[in-house]
């Protein structure tokens, strides 16, 4: 058997996707490592953020709900995961499994105010439960998907 026959017998297992649990627990311990964070500029500027991190969540106008944002979009887009995802070994990646961009990240983002529509997540939840491929409605758009590394 010659080298490629033999790299091609030898498949990559299948991608494992994150599930509604995996998933909701990363997004609780982003939302502990971002209340820590806020925390810590409340005591370095001395004044308390009028807005809680639940809050921040959904009003996009407040600059504290902008550093989320951001936070989300550049995580995904450079590092394939926030914090949260990543002790939790979570990838963000393209449905074909490589990495995703700035765009794919944007519009996962932007997205998740959609998913968090009505009540804590329970369309993005719904469209989990229901998705081969365990994809709410941002990584639908983006075509992304949400696999366990370990």
């Amino acid at each position: 058997m010659d080298y490629q026959a033999q790299e091609s017998a030898q498949a990559a297992p299948a991608q494992q996707y994150a599930g509604v649990g995996s998933r909701f627990l990363a997004f609780l311990l982003d939302g502990i490592i971002i209340g820590i964070v806020f925390g810590i500029i409340n005591a370095i500027l001395g004044t308390a953020l009028k807005d809680s991190f639940a809050t921040a969540i959904g009003s996009v106008g407040s600059i504290e709900g902008l550093l989320v944002f951001v936070y989300y979009l550049y995580m995904e887009a450079t590092q394939g995961g926030t914090f949260g995802k990543k002790i939790l070994g979570l990838r963000v990646v393209k449905e074909d499994g490589s990495l995703i961009n700035w765009s794919e990240s944007l519009i996962r983002n932007l997205l998740r105010i959609i998913d968090g529509i009505p009540g804590f997540y329970l369309v993005a939840a719904i469209l989990i439960w229901t998705s081969s491929r365990k994809q709410r409605l941002g990584d639908r758009a983006a075509h992304t998907v949400v696999i366990k590394t370990r």
